[in-house]
């Protein structure tokens, strides 16, 4: 099986460095420039022939269309952004005193529970579920989703690499091109270097 995988482009809650996960918004004026720039790059692959799917998330949705046009897709909720619950549109510079913050962030940060919201752990095991169901009917997909899913995606199928969540996590825009049956990958980006 084929998987793409994009990252949304930026939103208003990422520039801002707030926690963003179950809120639905859309993208930033600065996000579909940024989106814009990559498609007229040709960076993306031809997905005309492949499942195509999305979080359902506003941000999601409006990335597909900025990049692809109008086309048939699915939604699946098991590719949604992390719940951050209490902490969700929220910054660290307002938060960095409480003490239930302070708590959260502080030691297993894979374990620990957003109040009102999930563990990375938990929404780790809902995506690997998600995509499980993807892989079991093995058609080439692309996959719109978040920057969290797509490092817990990359996290479970290249666990011999040993990076982390944030190790994996592409720009906005930006993502990844698997083979799942020859355990390989390749990064969808633009570079910005100058030189290139």
């Amino acid at each position: 099986m084929r998987l793409v995988l994009i990252r949304h482009g930026r939103t208003e809650a990422n520039e801002k460095h707030l926690y963003c996960g179950r809120t639905d918004i859309g993208l930033s004026g600065k996000g579909i420039a940024e989106l814009e720039e990559m498609k007229n790059a040709r960076i993306y692959p031809d997905v005309s022939d492949m499942r195509i799917v999305t979080s359902g998330k506003k941000r999601c949705e409006e990335t597909l269309a900025l990049l692809f046009g109008a086309m048939a897709h699915e939604t699946d909720p098991d590719f949604c952004e992390m719940d951050f619950g209490v902490f969700e549109m929220r910054s660290y510079e307002e938060m960095k005193e409480d003490p239930e913050y302070i708590e959260w962030i502080s030691g297993d940060n894979e374990s620990n529970v957003a109040p009102g919201g999930e563990s990375g752990k938990i929404m780790t095991e809902r995506v690997i579920r998600g995509l499980m169901r993807l892989e079991q009917d093995g058609k080439d997909t692309l996959l719109i989703t978040h920057g969290g899913v797509i490092a817990a995606v990359m996290a479970y199928l290249f666990p011999e690499e040993g990076r982390n969540r944030y190790e994996w996590q592409p720009a906005y825009g930006g993502g990844y091109v698997i083979d799942t049956a020859g355990r390989s990958w390749a990064h969808l980006t633009v570079c910005r270097c100058g030189s290139c």
